[in-house]
């Protein structure tokens, strides 16, 4: 697993613009299994609003939703296309993904492909590479400050200096 390249790093307004405008996620690689995260993460965001389109070639339907056997296969408009497999398969989804007109490519934890993420880039995607779109929704609005967890977005604390 190599670094993510500075270029690609994403900051939290960037983040929340692109959850805040997307409203379709296809989940390339997403499975059936209720314990994998891909289904973990899919069903979260089902239950935030987001329609969520499978694409896998294991199965007929994921989560009540049609789940197609590739990218190109999925009729209508794609916000995000969000991948839950290896490197090594990113830059075909990368060409995948700029032939549907997508806006988002977005590679999970562990997820990194410099090289595919400056094509998807140069074609006019935005791209973020090596986080997770559940854990990111539930950091930047709202979801994980109900089990303790210090998202560090929002505190009650004053800042060290404040200025005049």
């Amino acid at each position: 697993m190599s670094a993510v390249a500075p270029e690609f790093e994403t900051d939290i307004p960037t983040l929340r613009r692109i959850l805040a405008e997307s409203h379709t996620i296809a989940v390339v690689g997403l499975s059936a299994n209720w314990h994998r995260p891909s289904n973990f993460a899919a069903k979260y965001m089902q239950e935030h609003g987001y329609r969520v389109i499978p694409v896998n070639p294991q199965y007929d339907e994921v989560l009540g939703e049609r789940c197609y056997k590739r990218l190109l296969d999925v009729p209508g408009k794609i916000d995000i296309v969000d991948c839950f497999r290896a490197a090594s398969e990113i830059p075909a989804i990368v060409e995948d993904a700029i032939a549907i007109g997508a806006k988002v490519l977005w590679t999970q934890l562990g997820i990194v492909d410099n090289a595919a993420a400056r094509r998807a880039r140069d074609a006019g995607l935005e791209v973020v590479m090596d986080r997770c779109v559940k854990i990111e929704h539930a950091r930047l609005f709202g979801g994980l400050n109900f089990v303790g967890v210090n998202t560090r977005v929002i505190s009650s604390k004053r800042p060290r200096h404040v200025a005049n």
